[in-house]
């Protein structure tokens, strides 16, 4: 499969660190200040050609999120071609800039399944039944 991409002014081809690496690094085309416990918005200048059957799912860089307490998160359905915007959210006491070029998240593109809805009046009994958060305990 090939990744069809489009780079608006200033941006940065989107590169695997290692030929293995599932996920794409995505940059900055300008420094960005994310202020502590708030959150910041970045185009990356972007725009990929998402195959059908497929999505693209923003994720947070383990250096980012372990050192520097920023957290990325989104969706990129098939069809959307417009510039890849990531939210970034800082959970740390100290206000956070990124400068231009760095690495910003990264993009992982998976196969998806698209069931047919079909409502109901109720569900299969299961063992878990309606057990949510704390249900299995410690």
């Amino acid at each position: 499969m090939k990744l069809r991409i489009v780079l608006d002014e200033g941006a940065k081809m989107p590169m695997r660190a290692h030929p293995q690496d599932a996920g794409m690094d995505l940059f900055t085309r300008e420094d960005l200040l994310i202020p502590a416990r708030g959150g910041a918005v970045c185009d990356t200048g972007v725009r990929v050609e998402i195959p059908a059957g497929y999505v693209g799912f923003i994720k947070s860089k383990s250096g980012l999120n372990v050192k520097r307490n920023v957290v990325a998160e989104g969706v990129i359905d098939a069809g959307y071609t417009g510039p890849i915007v990531v939210k970034l959210y800082n959970h740390g006491d100290a206000d956070q800039l990124i400068r231009a070029g760095e690495k910003l998240t990264q993009l992982v593109i998976l196969p998806i399944a698209l069931p047919e809805l079909e409502l109901c009046e109720s569900l299969e009994e299961t063992e878990r039944g309606e057990g949510g958060f704390g249900s299995t305990g410690k």
